[in-house]
């Protein structure tokens, strides 16, 4: 069975930097990219607020940069996605798509996380044009722009309150008659003027010829009262949520109610000894792209001081 001592599982901004710092110190890395080469960050258009890029870049164009600066210190990236972890000997042994199996004495995990979508075509339709899962990454391109947020919880609150800076208005869509948020999100977003809250509505549909141009809800859907209409709109947020990529680390590693590899504080260590995690697999709370290059630091230095023990 093929060997090796640090073991990468993702592509995204932490696992690419894991992949660079633990070639820089002779780890010899394998790294299998993912379902998504190059993570959650690829579905989005130019990336402006990574440092070292006062222009702004193409966020494909950063990841393979990632990608090439890995492979110049001697990281083996290779396609596949990681199917199975068996973590119940050392070496540890991880199964792929194809069958393949290598055994690794450490693993550093950054899966990442998936941005949840309302299912309808026109999200696919208008990726990059409109549509976005994250108002921190893209809110700058809506300056002075209409643009409405999906959700009622915090992480919604938070958006709206965000674009709310940028934007000329904001229309928060609450498909329920009250807001999952804690009391001080809800109030803050009540209280801000920039920001119109539409709640019992739901989004049908996008249109627009080039980009999103507006969206087709529906007001108290199946009810007698039941109003369809259409809002002019110049970007629409999905904040419904993340659901974390760790579906074969559950029973095996500490994951918190939602999915997210609990790390223990200020290191990317899990449970496991020789196990690490880093980017939006095990944060809930910043999920930003500088933000998980710095955890996949984090991780390949304590896999590299692991196997120094």
């Amino acid at each position: 069975m093929e060997h090796t001592k640090c073991l990468i599982i993702g592509s995204g901004p932490a696992g690419y930097t894991a992949a660079l710092y633990a070639g820089r110190a002779n780890l010899e890395p394998v790294l299998y990219c993912g379902l998504q080469m190059g993570g959650q960050l690829t579905t989005t258009t130019v990336i402006e607020n990574f440092p070292g890029y006062p222009e702004g870049v193409d966020a494909n164009q950063m990841m393979m940069e990632f990608r090439q600066q890995a492979e110049r210190f001697g990281a083996d990236i290779r396609d596949g996605i990681v199917t199975d972890v068996n973590i119940d000997q050392k070496p540890y042994v991880v199964t792929t798509d194809r069958g393949d199996q290598i055994s690794a004495d450490t693993i550093i995990v950054a899966t990442g996380a998936s941005a949840k979508y309302l299912g309808m075509p026109d999200e696919k339709k208008y990726a990059g044009q409109g549509v976005s899962a994250c108002a921190t990454c893209d809110g700058f391109f809506y300056r002075k722009k209409v643009v409405a947020v999906v959700g009622g919880g915090d992480t919604a609150c938070e958006e709206a309150i965000y674009l709310a800076g940028l934007a000329s208005k904001v229309y928060l869509i609450v498909r329920k008659p009250f807001m999952r948020a804690s009391e001080i999100m809800q109030r803050r977003v009540e209280e801000n003027p920039q920001i119109e809250i539409l709640y019992e509505t739901n989004t049908e549909g996008l249109y627009g010829e080039r980009g999103v141009e507006g969206a087709h809800l529906v007001y108290r859907r199946g009810e007698a009262d039941e109003r369809k209409y259409d809002l002019p709109i110049g970007g629409f947020f999905l904040a419904i949520g993340h659901t974390p990529n760790t579906g074969i680390f559950r029973g095996k590693l500490d994951l918190d109610e939602v999915g997210y590899i609990m790390t223990q504080p200020g290191t990317a260590k899990t449970n496991v000894p020789g196990i690490f995690a880093a980017g939006d697999c095990a944060d809930s709370v910043y999920r930003q792209a500088v933000v998980a290059a710095g955890s996949g630091c984090m991780a390949a230095l304590e896999a590299d001081r692991f196997l120094s023990c």
